[in-house]
């Protein structure tokens, strides 16, 4: 097994007063020529956005961007027309391409919101922009593997320009759940909450965990763990 382990207070961090981040990988005006991405996983940020604060309309291009939301609700505005509040439970999916541009606001006005910001490199640029949102029942992932995203959008899964999988679990002490891991694949695993095991190595909350060259990803709860698996080529 190769592995690697990126430890949540190794990150870097961002403090603007109405947003609080931590980049996993480089991002804005942290820059670590050793922490990049992981193959076409490109951008993890855990954001903090207090009441009533957001992000100003901004414009990208040639990137799957996906918004997870931890607790709160995060409003969506673009330029292709579409308005969402974003919540608990949901994955939003925004495809650049060509351009877009669109804002993000804590939807609350006494509430902090709290998401991971999650950017994938598409298989192809200058693909038309695009967005989708689906929500995901909590029970469906409790014990459970769920997929919320594919480049195929099967099994209800939200679609994404690449080809990728991405799971959600969410454990209870003692629970074990795994996923084979087929060759030529790597998988990039991000605790959201609570401690687990992955693969004997154990994590915590906004550790990262790179693993590939393995039969198979198993998590096992320690304290009520959530975590998100990326089942990623090893080449991008």
């Amino acid at each position: 097994m190769n592995s690697s382990l990126r430890k949540a207070d190794d990150r870097g961090a961002a403090d603007f007063g109405w947003l609080k981040s931590a980049h996993t990988f480089s991002f804005g005006r942290y820059f670590d020529s050793r922490h990049m991405g992981f193959g076409v996983l490109r951008v993890i940020n855990e954001d903090r956005v207090e009441p009533g604060k957001g992000f100003d309309k901004h414009s990208h291009s040639d990137m799957e961007i996906l918004s997870y939301v931890v607790e709160g609700e995060l409003e969506h505005k673009d330029d292709m027309g579409n308005g969402s509040i974003i919540r608990r439970g949901d994955l939003q999916r925004m495809s650049a391409g060509t351009g877009v541009t669109h804002s993000e606001y804590n939807a609350s006005k006494t509430e902090p919101v709290h998401f991971l910001q999650i950017w994938i490199i598409p298989e192809q640029r200058g693909i038309a922009p695009g967005y989708e949102q689906r929500h995901f029942p909590l029970e469906g992932r409790r014990g459970e593997l769920q997929l919320l995203a594919s480049r195929d959008g099967r099994m209800g899964s939200v679609s994404v320009a690449q080809d990728v999988n991405i799971y959600s679990t969410i454990l209870s002490a003692g629970e074990t759940v795994a996923t084979p891991l087929r060759p030529g694949r790597a998988a990039w695993i991000q605790v959201v909450r609570g401690n687990v095991t992955a693969n004997a190595e154990p994590l915590q909350a906004g550790d990262g965990f790179a693993v590939s060259d393995v039969h198979a990803i198993e998590l096992t709860d320690s304290s009520n763990a959530e975590v998100l698996i990326f089942d990623i080529p090893t080449e991008a």
